[in-house]
């Protein structure tokens, strides 16, 4: 089915549309999420929200504006990146074992599987390596970009201007 037709039938609260635009899209939001919790089951709660806030404000979708795909993504980004600042997350971290620890710090240069299920690190690898510290940071890790700029010692305007600059070259590369 083709996805233009598949959306606008969403967008009118068909149920079948629902459920095929979530087995296409569910394993990309939950690696995504799941790399901003870093838990799986919270991750397969924030997507359920997800997918549920989509229904909710399907209307409010625009294909001028840009592709499904990102809105959908960008909803799972920010409900994931919510989450970890909602009290309740927090609380239930406090008390963490050692072993979460040990998943945080990783290399900037590696990819999360789950997260790159759309296949975009392929492309993303060739990116000068300041693209990739700043996409994977912002886009994989869900870091605001006043986090990001802490991370990587930038000027927030520097942040800004690689990741509009960087997404332009990324477009590009992706689009060729």
């Amino acid at each position: 089915m083709e996805l233009d037709l598949l959306v606008e039938q969403f967008k009118q609260q068909d149920e079948k549309a629902f459920e095929s635009l979530y087995n296409m899209y569910s394993t990309s939001m939950h690696g995504v999420i799941n790399n901003i919790v870093r838990d799986t089951e919270i991750a397969n709660e924030v997507m359920q929200d997800v997918f549920i806030k989509a229904w909710h404000n399907a209307g409010t979708y625009s294909a001028e504006k840009g592709r499904f795909f990102t809105w959908i993504l960008n909803i799972a980004r920010n409900a994931a990146i919510d989450k970890t600042r909602s009290k309740s997350f927090k609380n239930a971290k406090q008390n963490l074992n050692a072993d979460f620890f040990v998943d945080i710090i990783e290399t900037h240069e590696s990819l999360n599987d789950k997260t790159d299920a759309i296949g975009i690190g392929k492309f993303i690898k060739k990116l000068a390596k300041k693209c990739v510290e700043v996409i994977e940071l912002l886009y994989f890790k869900g870091y605001t970009q006043n986090e990001a700029s802490e991370a990587l010692n930038m000027p927030i305007g520097t942040i800004k201007t690689r990741n509009r600059n960087c997404i332009k070259e990324l477009r590009a590369i992706v689009l060729t």
